[in-house]
């Protein structure tokens, strides 16, 4: 089983959101997955096996398995279209949330993703103490998405992550404007065994939404403001799809010797 590291949403090594990806003929068991994603200790290890019609693709954390990630979703298709199918300018995966479809374009990789139907939801006393700071407003879709009056608020925030996990969503983002960029944030997913995820892709199905409807945009630039950092270029395709573009950058190529 070959392994690659792949940092995703940027194009410079050791930055971005870094992903394990590993190419497989055939499915080991979902434990050695589970043990393989542990040992790697990334906020998301990929799965793909080649199948009839595209790939299927599997995210786990090094907790548990999720239907939906972007950064590794970039970083699988970055290794399909470099050195499985160096030909090709798209690759269709099968995932838990549908067929999702990444078109290389340039240095851009744009992946074709679902958004998640948005509602306001009250600003809570239990939201202030787990960011250390009181949002102006709250948005809930699959994750939770708050909104701060700045985006030094934003940047300089340093989250309980123990609070974090007694309110809403799957992560618990953090958003504000930003001056270089359309929007900043930052990501949290502590209930997933991530305290902070450096880029995250599908939350920005939901940041780059709200901004959207807010800033009256089809196109968000997007800076994710973690140590790591990383940029989401996202366009609203209506019909309640988005696409969301990012560069890669490969770390290191590894054979997995320990038997599935």
């Amino acid at each position: 089983m070959k392994q690659y590291i792949v940092d995703a949403f940027t194009d410079k090594p050791f930055s971005g959101n870094p992903a394990a990806v590993c190419v497989m003929e055939s499915w080991p068991s979902e434990d050695f997955m589970m043990k393989l994603a542990m040992e790697n200790n990334l906020s998301e290890t990929a799965f793909i096996v080649k199948e009839d019609e595209g790939y299927h693709l599997r995210w786990f954390t090094p907790e548990t398995e999720v239907e939906l990630c972007g950064h590794a979703t970039l970083a699988s298709s970055f290794v399909v279209l470099n050195y499985y199918e160096p030909e090709a300018e798209s690759v269709v995966f099968n995932t838990l949330s549908g067929a999702l479809t990444v078109t290389r374009k340039g240095d851009l990789y744009e992946m074709d993703f679902p958004t998640y139907d948005l509602k306001e939801i009250p600003v809570t006393d239990d939201m202030e103490k787990a960011y250390g700071v009181r949002p102006v407003k709250a948005v809930l879709g699959l994750d939770l998405i708050c909104v701060f009056e700045n985006e030094e608020q934003v940047r300089s925030m340093v989250p309980d992550q123990a609070a974090l996990l007694k309110i809403e969503g799957r992560l618990q983002n953090a958003t504000a404007r930003g001056s270089d960029a359309d929007c900043v944030s930052r990501s949290f997913a502590p209930g997933v065994g991530v305290p902070e995820d450096p880029v995250c892709g599908s939350a920005h199905c939901q940041i780059a939404d709200y901004w959207s409807e807010i800033l009256g945009k089809q196109e968000i630039h997007a800076y994710q403001a973690s140590k790591r950092g990383g940029h989401l270029y996202c366009r609203m395709l209506g019909g309640g799809r988005i696409a969301i573009s990012g560069k890669a950058a490969l770390v290191a190529i590894s054979e997995i010797v320990a038997e599935a």
